[in-house]
């Protein structure tokens, strides 16, 4: 089983464990409504008590703790006796969850200056770049998780693109067995060659993560301190001009939003990405991590929530209505479908269900966007989908017979007078195939309609720091010694980013290895 029911406590108020913002220590909080919202609050003994906005909208809030469900760790933890989380990350016995996107940072140096940047990169004063026998390595003990050996990991840095051996990087990925290999990117480089755009699809890569905070250039001179937007269309263009060679990479959009600089632009940037839908298959907002000393008052002002992520996509889109989104956990019961008739580990999503929400957008060819949950009865689907799956692991043969199940349920929560013009039940069970099989992706491309992903993923800071959201995490970041950490404990929190770049890096002065070249 890589699925079980969540030990989350419900409702509110509840009680929880935090950090200190100033010392880091694991002190006691209370999570609370107030006002329509959603607040964490806490008290150390030393430096006095911290407020903050957890979520600002408690419907949504408890909407998404309904579909919390838990993982069941991994079975070759590194770190098998710790007692405390976060205190000794790597991955844990006390984690819930196992990998299901790897980050792996190529190097802290980068080619642009960005204020808003959590790396840091050439502010740090050394340089931290694993070299390849050891990315090797790293990728290595990501394969032998278990029981989920991973499949998809993300190059990131610093800016990943400007490792000296990038393609010989993204070929030993392929040839270790990753199906999904991203880079998270300024996309300067994807910009200013389209040499090197088309020899990055070669090596492997099949998806490129592109910073994208808006369509106005003030926000890029305040956000990453120079005008970078048409750079991002540059980008996108090369990306799109793959095809003339036969080969093909997507673009996921990733705003990084903060209250009062972008947030106007949010319903925009959506807009942009539908024009561009044959190349961007989805939009990843993350609202602001604070990182470093902030005061109350600019953090309370910067402040954006998923939920606030929410409120400016109906407002700004007139395609959505809230209830349209969903926790990332809501399709656990989908892995655990496939597991129980399969009896094989399947990657599941058993993030905290307040770590993201999301929703799939399906786009007719004259641009309109409907919701899945405008033709799909979700909730309906993936309670049933559960009370199979319970028959499939009682069974003890003919398990795939539930197979059949599952697509006449499917078929009975599908409305097609409300469903994208053309798609019929059929077409659409061979949709979902595309989505869930890397042999079933082509086949997407041979309807009238794209999908597309639309999301949030809050990571978070040390002021909204709810600790069980960290034992949950299915991000995790890999470092030279073999450990795997959770993304909200290496970039805020204990922060060990700080403590592995140290470890493994070498003076600024001392570099001898390639330029941070645009």
């Amino acid at each position: 089983m890589v699925v079980q029911k969540s030990k989350l406590r419900k409702g509110l108020p509840k009680d929880t464990e935090s950090l200190c913002p100033e010392c880091g220590k694991v002190i006691k909080a209370r999570i609370y409504e107030e006002n329509g919202k959603v607040m964490i609050e806490k008290t150390c003994k030393e430096h006095g008590t911290f407020k903050d906005i957890y979520w600002s909208d408690v419907e949504l809030y408890k909407k998404a703790e309904q579909w919390a469900f838990d993982g069941i760790g991994v079975e070759n933890p590194a770190i098998k006796n710790a007692r405390t989380c976060p205190d000794n990350c790597g991955l844990c016995n006390l984690h819930m969850s196992h990998t299901v996107l790897a980050n792996l940072d190529l190097t802290n140096r980068c080619n642009l200056r960005c204020p808003i940047c959590f790396a840091n990169a050439n502010a740090a004063g050394y340089v931290y770049e694993p070299g390849f026998e050891q990315v090797v390595e790293m990728m290595k003990v990501l394969r032998s998780q278990r029981p989920v050996p991973n499949t998809a990991i993300q190059f990131a840095g610093g800016e990943p693109t400007i490792y000296p051996r990038f393609f010989d990087v993204l070929k030993k990925a392929e040839e270790l067995g990753f199906s999904q290999i991203q880079v998270a990117t300024n996309g300067v480089k994807f910009a200013n060659s389209y040499d090197f755009v088309k020899q990055s699809a070669i090596a492997g890569l099949d998806t490129v993560y592109l910073q994208f905070d808006g369509l106005e250039e003030d926000i890029y001179i305040k956000a990453r301190g120079k005008p970078l937007l048409e750079v991002k269309k540059k980008a996108i263009e090369n990306i799109r001009k793959l095809r003339q060679d036969n080969l093909k990479m997507s673009v996921v959009l990733v705003p990084t939003v903060v209250n009062g600089i972008n947030d106007h632009q949010v319903g925009a940037i959506l807009k942009y990405a539908i024009e561009n839908r044959d190349i961007v298959k989805a939009v990843n907002y993350q609202p602001v991590s604070f990182t470093g000393r902030i005061n109350q008052e600019e953090r309370i002002q910067g402040r954006f929530t998923l939920t606030d992520l929410v409120d400016r996509l109906v407002k700004q889109t007139n395609i959505f209505r809230k209830e349209d989104f969903y926790p990332v956990p809501v399709v656990a019961p989908i892995s655990r479908f496939f597991y129980a008739v399969n009896e094989e580990p399947v990657v599941a999503f058993t993030s905290h269900p307040h770590c993201g929400l999301a929703t799939y957008l399906f786009i007719e060819e004259d641009g309109n966007a409907i919701p899945i949950t405008r033709f799909i009865d979700v909730e309906k689907f993936l309670s049933e989908i559960n009370k199979l799956s319970d028959k499939a692991m009682n069974a003890r043969i003919m398990k795939k017979r539930y197979l059949l199940s599952a697509y006449s349920l499917l078929k009975e929560c599908f409305d097609e007078n409300k469903a994208p013009r053309g798609m019929d039940k059929m077409k659409f069970i061979e949709t979902l195939k595309g989505v869930l099989s890397t042999k079933g992706k082509d086949k997407l491309a041979e309807f009238s309609w794209s999908m597309m992903m639309v999301g949030g993923m809050h990571f978070q800071d040390l002021y909204n720091y709810d600790i069980e959201r960290v034992k949950r995490c299915v991000i995790h970041y890999v470092v030279p010694d073999g450990r795997i950490i959770p993304f909200c404990a290496y970039n805020s929190g204990p922060t060990y980013r700080t403590e592995v770049e140290k470890k493994y890096s070498i003076p600024l002065s001392e570099y001898k290895g390639g330029k941070d070249e645009e």
